[in-house]
């Protein structure tokens, strides 16, 4: 749909989340984070956050409960 925003950047993302720039970018970096890279631009796709976010809610693969800052 025209206008509907598919990706956040990182910044949006953090701010989102509630968590600071440098953190935000640490997480972009993490392995099995969903961020695509396009150029320069590193973009996190909405959806993908969501499912990302609900998959750590219940433990990481190890069941192992996720990192908290």
């Amino acid at each position: 749909m025209v206008g509907e925003k598919y990706c956040l950047s990182v910044e949006e993302m953090g701010k989102k989340l509630g968590i600071g720039r440098p953190k935000a970018y640490e997480l972009s970096r993490m392995k099995g984070f969903p961020a695509v890279t396009i150029g320069r631009r590193t973009l996190i796709p909405i959806k993908a956050l969501e499912e990302w976010l609900k998959q750590q809610a219940g433990g990481d693969r190890d069941g192992q409960a996720i990192e908290r800052s």
